[in-house]
């Protein structure tokens, strides 16, 4: 049975969003993002038009487009509308799969022995449309990388794109290579240096030879010039939270070293926010003393999984929680309130500096491992996560 997968994509989201709350903000060029020395997280059409982009340097863009509307962004306000969607399409669907904050996969695989699977997806996409008033746009095709690759397309000719097995390759022969997902800046130049530029010269690339120049990724980028992709629609499981506890063999009351503590433990669960794609909206703090008395503290913060920013709440929560001179046999951290970011999240940034370190440091963690390289003061002791 050929597959049927569906690919749902909130047109610029948190432009969107902030055209929901805010009328006088529709048909001007808008651009959402963090300070002067930070970057562009989303803008609007109008904006693009004058050549601004994500990811661009907010001057940059300043400079190409003057007249631009800015806004600082709402994480709180993106996360409410990403959860309603979110629940408006999973009721509705047999397999849904959260890709990020504005990005599904449906599985309706057998459905059109039912009823048409376009029409029905058609259909849950204006009901999206008429319940948040949020634009969205999407594509149906046999697996999850040419229904993505559509979608994107699809936006561009302002249509919804249905591509079936016999389409696929006459639909990505013509596309650049840019087009595919796993391509990223790189490896674009890379193949471009070779004359490859578009998908149907390197579906032609043997593929011992795409391993050769890009490693171990080179079968799965050769599968997707060929429109081949077997990966599954991960069914949606909220996640709620992520900890980590510290058990002391010996009960203490060394401060800086329990300061040290926090932060090697703030280090190592920021790291995994990011690495699983996830921000935090609340931060507790958790200590047992010597008695077996247990107390938390906790606070909702702004989306984040910025390290800088976390490590100074967990200090403020933990110093004003500690206030017996006693021995503390545990100390615990939880970050959850919980919601899917994408790389848009980390452009809200304070600078491109930080979100460039951020990248670099879990560049290096995720090769040569967590410890490859922490913050001086932390301290990198074992601990349990529950």
């Amino acid at each position: 049975m050929e597959r049927a997968i569906v690919h749902m994509d909130l047109d610029t989201f948190f432009v969107s969003c902030e055209r929901l709350t805010n009328s006088q903000l529709n048909g001007v060029p808008l651009i959402v993002g963090g300070g002067q020395r930070g970057v562009v997280a989303s803008c609007s059409y109008e904006a693009r038009k004058f050549g601004v982009r994500s990811a661009m340097p907010m001057k940059m863009a300043l400079r190409l487009c003057p007249q631009a509307r800015v806004v600082k962004g709402d994480m709180e306000l993106y996360s409410k509308m990403s959860h309603t969607v979110t629940e408006i399409i999973r009721e509705r669907s047999p397999v849904m799969e959260k890709a990020s904050i504005d990005e599904f996969y449906l599985d309706i695989s057998g459905m059109d022995r039912f009823f048409g699977a376009y029409s029905w997806t058609s259909e849950l996409a204006g009901r999206v449309r008429k319940e948040t008033g949020l634009p969205i746009t999407f594509s149906l095709s046999v697996n999850k990388t040419v229904s993505k690759i559509a979608t994107g397309e699809g936006k561009t000719q302002r249509s919804n794109l249905h591509v079936e097995q016999a389409h696929v390759r006459p639909f990505l022969d013509p596309l650049s290579i840019k087009k595919i997902p796993m391509v990223g800046k790189e490896t674009f130049e890379l193949l471009s240096r070779l004359g490859i530029r578009n998908i149907k010269t390197l579906s032609e690339m043997p593929q011992d030879i795409l391993r050769q120049m890009i490693g171990k990724n080179g079968t799965e980028l050769w599968n997707k010039a060929n429109g081949i992709d077997l990966s599954e629609v991960k069914p949606y499981r909220e996640r709620k939270s992520i900890s980590t506890e510290q058990t002391f063999a010996e009960d203490t009351i060394d401060i800086a070293n329990l300061h040290a503590l926090l932060i090697g433990m703030v280090e190592k669960l920021a790291h995994q926010l990011r690495s699983e794609h996830w921000l935090t909206s609340e931060v507790t703090v958790k200590i047992r003393y010597s008695n077996f008395d247990t107390e938390t503290k906790q606070r909702r913060i702004a989306y984040t999984s910025a390290d800088h920013k976390l490590n100074s709440l967990v200090r403020e929560l933990f110093d004003g929680l500690y206030q017996r001179r006693m021995r503390l046999r545990l100390v615990g951290i939880r970050f959850s309130g919980l919601v899917r970011g994408t790389d848009q999240i980390s452009l809200f940034e304070d600078s491109v500096e930080i979100m460039n370190l951020y990248q670099a440091m879990d560049r290096i963690k995720k090769r040569y491992g967590f410890r490859a390289v922490m913050r001086a003061a932390g301290a990198p002791l074992d601990q349990r996560e529950d």
